[in-house]
């Protein structure tokens, strides 16, 4: 039987903290990862080049440790520690599945991770490893957005895929409003304009300002991953 051709060849995949956390998004859930790490090497067999950016939400969120009386720039850095975790995590889970891996960060520690090195990272890739970036990134006031787009830019990624637990895009938020509407495809300009949170405006601007494409998807269904790099429109498209 024929392998079904990918539309993408190098696809940048950002994984929230929360998806990682199980039902009720906190903590390391090893059956969450677990079924992960299969989506990802769903993806890797059919030939496509998968780098992951993970959030940290599920274990420390920096953001929302001002509010604790910590300093933002420190609640930051905490955050970005959790990112590493979590790449440990799921870097755990796709080596026990067969996969090659690498975990690079932004922020060193070397008897953990190597550091982020774009062009070792892009040769990691073209051996046919999976690349996990942890750390954000490394500096404070930027999310794990930004640092996804960023590094979706740097390596030469085709398209952004943001993980979420909703199958889309919506006018409104859909657990709020049953009559929400959800959008198969939207522009940078218009998702900006009815104030979407796609991503944070840092990161949505890095994206538009180089036309990377970002497709939200719903994570949660099995195989879906594997249909959106087949091209089969699955989630909302933003395009320019």
């Amino acid at each position: 039987m024929k392998k079904p051709q990918p539309k993408y060849r190098r696809i940048l995949l950002k994984l929230s903290g929360e998806s990682l956390g199980g039902a009720d998004g906190v903590g390391i859930c090893p059956q969450a990862i677990h079924q992960m790490a299969l989506q990802v090497l769903e993806v890797r067999e059919l030939g496509v080049q998968v780098v992951v950016v993970t959030g940290g939400g599920n274990i420390f969120r920096g953001l929302s440790a001002g509010a604790h009386g910590i300093e933002r720039a420190t609640g930051d850095y905490m955050g970005m520690l959790a990112t590493v975790i979590n790449a440990l995590a799921l870097q755990d889970a796709l080596e026990k599945l067969g996969a090659a891996t690498r975990v690079q960060s932004a922020i060193a520690m070397s008897q953990v991770a190597e550091p982020f090195i774009r062009r070792r990272a892009v040769r990691h890739l073209e051996k046919g490893r999976v690349v996990i970036f942890g750390g954000g990134t490394g500096n404070p006031y930027f999310s794990t957005d930004t640092a996804a787009a960023l590094r979706a830019n740097e390596i030469g990624a085709e398209v952004i895929l943001k993980a979420t637990k909703v199958d889309g895009i919506y006018d409104s938020d859909p657990n709020k409003n049953p009559a929400a509407i959800r959008y198969s495809q939207i522009s940078y300009l218009e998702a900006l304009q009815k104030q979407l949170k796609v991503m944070d405006s840092t990161a949505f601007s890095l994206c538009m300002d180089n036309k990377m494409p970002i497709i939200v998807f719903d994570v949660f269904k099995t195989h879906n991953l594997r249909r959106v790099v087949l091209g089969e429109k699955v989630g909302t498209l933003v395009v320019g």
